[in-house]
């Protein structure tokens, strides 16, 4: 191999890869992220546990939800003048921290000590808590990819980098509802733990890099309105991102898979984990085959469809009351979100300048990330008002409607290409 990876074969589905702190960025992420699904998997199924109500789990969503929009934009200045690689470090060290915390809330002499209810407080403190850490780990790991390759390798790049989160999603959602199953919420914690320390240690290998904000002296409200005004000055990344914040706000249902493992479908743990996990299985296989056959045209009328595909697997697996057909369902919905993943991340590398990259990844985080949280918390109140099954329903067909709105509103991503 020279000394150049990218010039050996700029075409090669593998030219990122060829890059030595890309491989490290990529391996962080995996465990890192890995780790972050299992704790969701896990803290979801616990709540379900102690409580049977979906409003208790509704309000997990909202307590990571609350402090990741407050902080989104002023995260993203501070990840513009800041070193990505050591900002990502601490909040990596941070999520150790959480971690091990649950890891004593969930252990039950605990409850039996402190009560259901301490153990159900404390997790939406610490869930808070990662809130607050992830306002920053989210832009800071998204700015830092365009450090680590060239720029004629960025869609490459971000398709790897999907890859990777989804692969881990699959893993963590899945081996979560295994490992409660059989070693408890101790073992499993026990090992998200090594996970975190594993991706602080790749990410450690990584060099310091510059910092290319060009008014480091520039007053913290002036530079989150900059980053306001590039982001809805862009109409294709508005669009983008619009159209993906409402469609996870309507179409999410991680929030009610433990109902329907449970009341509906009458599967226990396992079968929970791999509910959880069908919706990123199928995101992790699209995403692989558009590594090496990436979308070549039409990319921004290819969203619209695949968002409103979406919708209607979010329907069907609200209608289902057979385990396999819920299974495909979310399977389906997942590939289809991640062909919408991949394009909406491609827009969002292309289109930011490398001095705004914490800034416009930070709003798009507080309009992406966080909606996952409030549709967490909407698809709770919604099961409350309409119940389990109808409240389903209504989030597809809002997801509908959203596509619906934005294909006459939005014409310049239904005409976007790349």
């Amino acid at each position: 191999m020279s000394a150049d990876p990218v010039a050996d074969n700029p075409s090669s589905p593998f030219v990122s890869v060829r890059i030595k702190e890309f491989r490290l960025y990529i391996i962080q992420r995996f465990f890192f992220i890995m780790a972050m699904r299992m704790i969701a998997t896990v803290v979801g199924w616990k709540m379900y546990e102690l409580t049977k109500n979906p409003l208790a789990i509704a309000f997990i969503g909202l307590s990571e939800a609350v402090p990741a929009v407050i902080l989104a934009l002023y995260s993203g200045h501070v990840v513009d003048k800041s070193d990505k690689r050591t900002l990502l470090f601490k909040t990596i060290l941070l999520y150790f921290i959480s971690s091990s915390a649950l890891l004593f809330i969930t252990m039950h002499n605990t409850e039996v000590s402190m009560g259901k209810k301490f153990v159900q407080f404390a997790i939406y403190f610490v869930i808070f808590c990662t809130g607050v850490i992830r306002a920053f780990s989210g832009p800071a790991t998204s700015s830092i990819l365009a450090q680590l390759v060239p720029k004629s390798v960025l869609p490459n790049a971000v398709t790897w980098s999907s890859t990777t989160w989804l692969s881990a999603s699959v893993l963590g959602h899945a081996s979560a509802g295994f490992l409660v199953a059989y070693y408890g919420y101790t073992g499993t914690f026990i090992l998200i733990m090594v996970y975190i320390t594993i991706a602080a240690t790749a990410l450690f290998q990584i060099e310091r890099k510059p910092i290319a904000h060009t008014n480091r002296g520039q007053d913290a409200w002036e530079s989150v309105k900059e980053g306001l005004r590039y982001v809805f000055s862009t109409k294709e990344l508005l669009d983008a991102i619009t159209l993906d914040m409402f469609a996870v706000l309507f179409g999410g249902t991680v929030a009610m898979i433990p109902f329907f493992a449970g009341d509906i479908l009458h599967v226990g743990a396992i079968g929970f984990g791999w509910l959880n996990a069908a919706a990123d299985i199928g995101s992790m296989s699209v995403i692989l085959t558009l590594t090496f056959y990436p979308l070549r045209k039409k990319q921004g009328m290819v969203l619209l469809f695949v968002v409103a595909g979406f919708g209607l697997s979010i329907i069907t697996f609200g209608l289902s009351k057979i385990y396999a057909l819920s299974f495909m369902a979310l399977l389906l919905s997942g590939a289809l979100d991640g062909i919408s993943v991949v394009v909406r991340g491609t827009i969002l590398q292309l289109k930011t300048p490398d001095n705004m990259r914490g800034r416009v990844s930070s709003v798009n985080s507080m309009f992406i990330n966080s909606s996952n949280e409030i549709g967490y918390f909407e698809s709770g109140v919604a099961a409350k008002l309409l119940g389990i099954v109808p409240s389903v329903i209504f989030g597809g067909a809002m997801t509908l409607l959203v596509v619906t709105v934005m294909w006459f509103k939005a014409p310049t991503l239904r005409k976007f290409e790349y």
